[in-house]
């Protein structure tokens, strides 16, 4: 795995969970921390300028989730590769490192895994940054995706041809085209087949169906987003994302009344490297906010 050291010039660290090695960012030694958590089939790599602005005033955390980026890929009989595990596993990690004082920046499936993590420690969350992701049951996403859950013919593309990732380069932008050393640091971690299985996993996961065990653990996240309307939130999002669509931005925006969002009209899915200025302006201008006392 090989990405350009000036795009990424930072040494990840290793915390143990479920049997595997989970590996994570950590920049920055701010009293306050921003937890910054990926969907698929992206890695730590994704937040690399949420790292490099905010690190010198914060402490900066980037998690790799198991099978994805720099932390360990087991094969899915040794590890679920579910919402739910790795939900556990970002509430241990939290844990561990004895965190508070949390941001919570989340994308893609990180919506999902990261706010139902810090539903369960609750207290420690302070405020929340959302850029184009979900935390509900579907019918939301397109049937592309569903395409990729074929039997053998789906795992056939998106493990063997990478078919999932690699066409996220291009469609998960929109208004600009990512430079060929980013989209090789985007891509650097899923190199294999093996490498593969966290993306084919997630894509699994989704829950097309009331009948899916992660259905049941979304539509409950779903009925517990009111509960966090009180905090401090920043909903930003690339309205040309073909995955989260706006109707998702609408569904966060119904729970949270109050947040602050940011709508930037020609922008894909991947947000920060879309629309870098905009998005990393509208999360410096939402942390220098007073914090509410709520």
């Amino acid at each position: 795995m090989t990405v350009a050291p000036d795009l990424l010039p930072y040494v990840s660290k290793e915390f143990s969970t479920s049997g595997q090695m989970l590996r994570y960012l950590d920049e920055g030694t701010g009293p306050e921390t921003l937890l910054c958590v990926h969907g698929n089939p992206t890695w730590s790599f994704y937040y690399r300028k949420i790292v490099e602005q905010f690190s010198p005033r914060y402490r900066v955390i980037a998690v790799d989730h198991v099978g994805c980026g720099r932390s360990d890929k087991p094969p899915q009989n040794e590890f679920p590769y579910t919402l739910a595990s790795h939900r556990n596993n970002l509430v241990a990690l939290i844990d561990s490192l004895n965190l508070d004082d949390i941001t919570l920046i989340a994308h893609d499936w990180g919506g999902a895994i990261g706010l139902s993590a810090m539903l369960e420690r609750r207290e420690i969350l302070k405020r929340i940054v959302l850029l184009n992701t979900g935390a509900f049951p579907p019918p939301y996403l397109p049937k592309r995706i569903a395409a990729c859950r074929i039997p053998l013919l789906g795992s056939l593309g998106v493990r063997g041809f990478n078919a999932f990732a690699r066409a996220a380069i291009t469609m998960a932008m929109s208004r600009n085209a990512l430079t060929a050393d980013v989209a090789r640091g985007l891509l650097a971690p899923y190199d294999s087949w093996q490498n593969r299985v966290a993306i084919d996993a997630f894509v699994r996961d989704i829950p097309m169906s009331a009948s899916h065990p992660t259905h049941e653990p979304l539509a409950q996240l779903e009925q517990q987003l009111p509960t966090l309307a009180t905090l401090p939130s920043l909903l930003v999002w690339g309205m040309k994302d073909w995955c989260f669509r706006p109707e998702c931005l609408r569904r966060f925006q119904a729970a949270w009344p109050d947040a602050v969002s940011v709508e930037i009209p020609d922008a894909g899915h991947y947000v920060i490297e879309d629309a870098p200025e905009e998005t990393l302006q509208a999360i410096s201008t939402f942390l220098n906010q007073p914090q509410s006392t709520c």
